[in-house]
């Protein structure tokens, strides 16, 4: 059997079957991208070979395996996470299925990993102390902890995903009357979130400050480039622990940019908001998916209680059956 150039298959499949037939949302080829920048990375320390000079035959499924294991072993990710990196390595076998026939059972195998499953828990979120705390981290004497606290009250404010906040640009941006930041999520679904008065006051000296053009990053490393996500978890992590000092709460939570958009999602849920504004507030598919923040929300249920608790016992008798003959009767 001839052995597949693997370098030449998996450039197509970004470029032919991703970008071209496909025409995935940058989203999607970013999350393919970073899945096959760790599993070329894993495979080039496992098998001691440069990534160029991969065959395809050697990304089989104890390699593929051993680099999701890794994953949650070094990098401690969530089964959910790992499930999202085998399905994209699904789809370029999926791909590869039509283009290498030959290599079929290989294939097969591959595809026939299991996802992980895992418990689904409550959505975590901070308080109005924690987050108050954790606004107040950020050095705003120093370049970074301005650029941070404008970061963190956006985040905060408008519920963007992790992928949206760092793609915002001075673009999407509008910061007179209306104001609002528009942006580009998941499902190529574009959506405008207005911003409060704090906000814009807070992104309008940013903006004075760092003086961006209207295409850079609105949120820039020193060099002017996006924000990894892995930056963007390092600046939380710490600010959550110079936070944790003033509010100690803080030292038992991780803090994610997902944990930022659920806070914002309880707070609205909690201000008595409807579930439908929240889902296309936060960009939801389907207005199904805000019910994690019921599920979550303890203080909702404790209201629920004490009304239960104020009504009249006799509205709880336990329901007794009617006689079979009298009901017999009753239906002549």
């Amino acid at each position: 059997m001839k052995s597949a150039q693997f370098p030449a298959l998996l450039e197509r499949f970004f470029t032919d079957r991703l970008m071209r037939q496909r025409q995935a949302s940058p989203h999607t080829i970013a999350s393919y991208r970073d899945t096959f920048r760790l599993l070329l990375q894993f495979a080039k320390r496992r098998l001691r070979k440069p990534p160029s000079h991969l065959s395809l035959e050697e990304i089989d499924t104890p390699l593929i395996t051993a680099f999701l294991d890794d994953l949650e072993a070094s990098r401690h990710i969530s089964a959910r996470t790992r499930n999202h990196r085998l399905t994209a390595i699904r789809s370029f076998f999926h791909y590869a299925s039509c283009e290498e026939p030959a290599h079929s059972l290989q294939i097969q195998r591959v595809l026939a990993i299991p996802e992980k499953r895992f418990s689904k828990t409550l959505v975590k979120f901070l308080d109005r102390a924690e987050v108050d705390a954790l606004l107040a981290a950020p050095d705003r004497k120093d370049w970074h902890g301005r650029r941070d606290y404008a970061l963190l009250l956006l985040a905060l404010q408008t519920g963007l995903r992790l992928s949206e906040l760092t793609a915002v640009r001075p673009r999407d941006l509008h910061l007179g009357i209306g104001a609002h930041v528009r942006c580009l999520g998941k499902g190529r679904k574009e959506r405008c979130t207005p911003l409060t008065k704090q906000t814009v006051t807070v992104l309008k000296t940013w903006m004075q400050e760092s003086a961006p053009r209207a295409d850079d990053w609105l949120f820039s490393t020193t060099r002017g480039g996006r924000l990894s996500s892995d930056a963007v978890q390092d600046l939380l992590d710490k600010h959550r622990s110079a936070a944790a000092r003033a509010c100690p709460s803080l030292e038992k939570k991780r803090v994610t940019p997902h944990v930022l958009r659920h806070t914002l999602a309880m707070e609205l849920l909690q201000a008595g908001v409807d579930r439908s504004v929240i889902a296309l507030w936060l960009g939801h598919e389907s207005v199904e998916t805000t019910q994690i923040y019921l599920d979550a929300n303890l203080a909702l249920k404790e209201q629920i209680l004490a009304k239960l608790g104020t009504r009249d016992s006799q509205t709880y008798r336990r329901f007794k059956a009617e006689d079979s003959l009298l009901t017999f009767l009753k239906g002549l």
